[in-house]
């Protein structure tokens, strides 16, 4: 088998630096390693210090990690990030119409475009939404689209993520540590600022409180701080300027949703939860929930509270949706897709089933619901035994799972044992809806930190890295 060639972000053939990169390599070229070396000890002792961490699941030893993170930053120019965020743009634009699309009239199904059964059947479908006008037509109000680029130097989309998308604290706190570590490169390269995030999700936010609400009060709500991403909720809510509830913190009465406080009730009129669709609410979900708050559902049909993300929006970032994302895009906003999807094969189709199941070994197989680099098989780097445990997977529930190829993904430099190496590398922009659909220039960069590993999440030993937008 033929390995292609991977797009090195910093080197051209010949060892020739990219222009993005010029200024940084001639910085780092007078920097001895011993300096690098210092500055990555740093990087770790402040980031185990201001407890940056998140806590995996299944870890027996129930311990919080700090998230590796790598100094070597990620640099895009102008032109890349362009691509980037009018792609990225222009599918939650399609992925917002496509949800009220599905709660309200259904035309892409009527026009044969994507069958009744994938949303009808699709256990993330939410029948009890349908024919509610959430506030803007806002389902989505915070995305994160997981962006690759090839050998070819092309960009794909590789999933969406739009019910609770996480790491964007990452993202804000790796930038402040460079900005710590290296201020004399921020006074070198004009690289554009991200801080102003949580200033932009705080306006939209507050843009799609309930009709009326002159002075909108807005709430984080998380699960409580065994959740994996508690850090990053506490951090939001911080930088926002808003409270950090859990559910036992509201109330609803006569459909209006109240925060308990020291001098009483308060209204809530905007709800930025972090909590999944089934446990937000025992008595219109899941009843065993002690993290939810009762009757919050009947608050929100009456449209006396927004929450962010909309219930619901699970069946949009479903693998198996995925694949119809760009004739939503045709479909919804008459474009065509500016960043294609990766090919993907549906394994609930006979062809494609017998074609995957006979190329497993270069494929890269997911479940359509998974999500944390949980429940998949990467074929190039599984053993056969994996391999064949993974296919009696497969062969049990076919249609729990999509196969894409395995990309041959770019890499940037990263700073590792044996000094500074080239490692595979994705992207995470946040979208985010409300008054407008923006997002920030830059994003969570994760990193496969072990040679030749293609799996970037942080639970299955990725870490991350400054993504570095510039001006000019």
């Amino acid at each position: 088998m033929i390995q292609p060639t991977i797009y090195d972000e910093m080197y051209e053939a010949e060892g020739i630096v990219r222009p993005q990169y010029q200024t940084y390599s001639d910085w780092l070229k007078g920097k001895p390693v011993d300096f690098i070396k210092q500055k990555q000890r740093e990087a770790e002792t402040l980031f185990t210090r201001l407890g940056i961490t998140f806590a995996v699941y299944g870890d027996e030893g129930g311990n919080e990690r700090s998230i590796p993170f790598d100094i070597v930053p990620r640099i895009l120019g102008m032109q890349a990030w362009k691509t980037i965020s009018e792609g990225a743009c222009q599918r939650v634009r399609a992925l917002n119409a496509f949800l009220k699309d599905i709660y309200h009239d259904q035309d892409i199904i009527k026009a044969g475009l994507i069958p009744e059964q994938q949303i009808l059947a699709n256990k993330l479908y939410r029948p009890e939404m349908r024919g509610f006008n959430v506030p803007g037509d806002v389902y989505v109000h915070v995305a994160g689209i997981d962006i690759v680029k090839t050998n070819l130097g092309e960009f794909y989309v590789l999933e969406d993520n739009l019910r609770t998308p996480s790491g964007v604290s990452y993202m804000l706190e790796n930038r402040k540590m460079m900005m710590r570590l290296f201020p004399e490169l921020f006074s070198r390269i004009p690289v554009a600022p991200v801080d102003h995030y949580t200033d932009v999700l705080l306006e939209n936010l507050r843009a799609v409180a309930p009709a009326g609400v002159s002075n909108p009060t807005v709430v984080v709500l998380t699960p409580g701080s065994y959740n994996s991403a508690y850090f990053e909720h506490a951090f939001l809510a911080q930088q926002m300027g808003v409270e950090l509830v859990e559910g036992q913190d509201l109330l609803v009465t006569n459909n209006t949703v109240y925060m308990r406080t020291t001098r009483g009730p308060k209204r809530v009129d905007v709800i930025y939860r972090r909590v999944d669709d089934d446990f937000l609410d025992p008595f219109a979900f899941r009843a065993d929930s002690i993290i939810g708050v009762p009757n919050l559902f009947a608050a929100y049909k009456a449209g006396r509270v927004t929450l962010a993300n909309a219930i619901g929006t699970g069946v949009a970032d479903d693998k198996s949706t995925y694949i119809y994302v760009p004739e939503m895009i045709r479909f919804y906003l008459g474009e065509e897709p500016i960043i294609s999807n990766v090919p993907t094969y549906r394994l609930d189709r006979a062809d494609d089933l017998k074609y995957v199941l006979e190329h497993l070994p270069e494929l890269v197989v997911k479940e359509v619901q998974g999500s944390g680099g949980y429940g998949m098989l990467v074929g190039p780097g599984s053993t056969r035994q994996q391999i064949a445990d993974f296919r009696e997977r497969i062969l049990q529930s076919p249609a729990n799972y999509i196969a894409q190829p395995a990309l041959a993904l770019s890499t940037c430099p990263t700073f590792c044992d044996t000094g500074i190496a080239p490692r595979h590398v994705d992207l995470r922009p946040y979208v985010l809806s409300g008054k407008s659909v923006t997002l920030v220039p830059g994003g969570l960069t994760r990193v496969a930190l072990r040679e030749g590993s293609l799996v970037v999440n942080s639970s299955q030993g990725g870490g991350t890295k400054d993504t570095w937008v510039l001006e000019q």
